[in-house]
């Protein structure tokens, strides 16, 4: 398996001989406004994507298949939307259905629990897009557990916080990489809608065997938790060596 970091969220995994885009937020540095009520007023993406036009043409040509765990704008942008071919295959959570056919798309496959596609078998789980009031306003979020013969069965664990139903799904289904989307997110008010450095220190804790990847980071605006601090704390918690924090653009092979 080959888990190749793009930005953000938007990963490209090859699991089986098969290429899967997932969270695609494609536009151009400081194209958008910034997410507002937000301490970092600044445009966003905040960095370019690690490849130019012609090389994303190219990359999305030999894409088999679209995952997107939901559809808040840095996981779904206009531009993917543009870009994609309207008859990929799109796995989405069952609440995200019509707005993928609303958006002109013809293969669209919601997720309730459990669905098979080529050789890879996909599983949702929920999670907690924050706490409280902000929370329930973020939601529907979901996970995916993806997992084909031979291959290492990885989690991803979506816009969540550390929370009973990510703690339920690590303990049920036994993911050997964990991929964790940090950032810490937050708002003026309210505490983190994505992973602080605690949280991915209990992610470690709850499945010490698996290789848990940090993502989400430095390219939005509300985003405030770097690398370089997240790998501080890991290393002060003894825990940074169960934790890759790849760069935009890098590749990690799993055996």
């Amino acid at each position: 398996m080959e888990i190749n970091l793009l930005r953000h969220a938007t990963l490209v995994i090859k699991i089986d001989e098969i290429k899967l885009l997932v969270d695609p937020m494609l536009k151009p540095a400081r194209s958008s406004d910034p997410i507002q009520n937000t301490p970092n007023p600044k445009r966003n993406p905040l960095v370019e994507l690690p490849l130019g036009e012609d090389d994303l043409i190219t990359l999305l040509d030999t894409i088999d298949g679209v995952l997107v765990t939901h559809t808040h704008s840095d996981h779904w942008d206009e531009k993917a939307q543009a870009m994609l071919s309207k008859s990929v295959p799109i796995f989405c959570q069952p609440d995200d259905h019509q707005h993928m056919v609303n958006t002109g798309f013809t293969n669209v496959n919601p997720i309730t629990e459990g669905f098979d596609w080529k050789s890879i078998h996909f599983l949702r789980t929920g999670g907690q897009h924050g706490k409280g009031k902000i929370g329930r306003m973020m939601a529907p979020v979901s996970g995916f557990f993806l997992s084909a013969a031979g291959e290492p069965k990885v989690y991803i664990a979506g816009d969540t916080i550390w929370c009973k139903e990510v703690e339920a799904a690590i303990d049920q289904h036994e993911p050997d990489a964990i991929i964790v989307n940090a950032g810490a997110a937050q708002f003026n008010s309210g505490g983190p809608i994505t992973m602080n450095s605690y949280d991915v220190v209990k992610v470690c804790e709850s499945r010490p065997s698996a290789k848990v990847i940090a993502i989400h980071m430095e390219a939005i605006n509300h985003c405030l938790l770097s690398r370089s601090d997240l790998e501080e704390y890991l290393s002060e918690a003894g825990a940074k060596t169960k934790v890759w924090i790849p760069k935009d653009g890098e590749r990690i092979l799993l055996d």
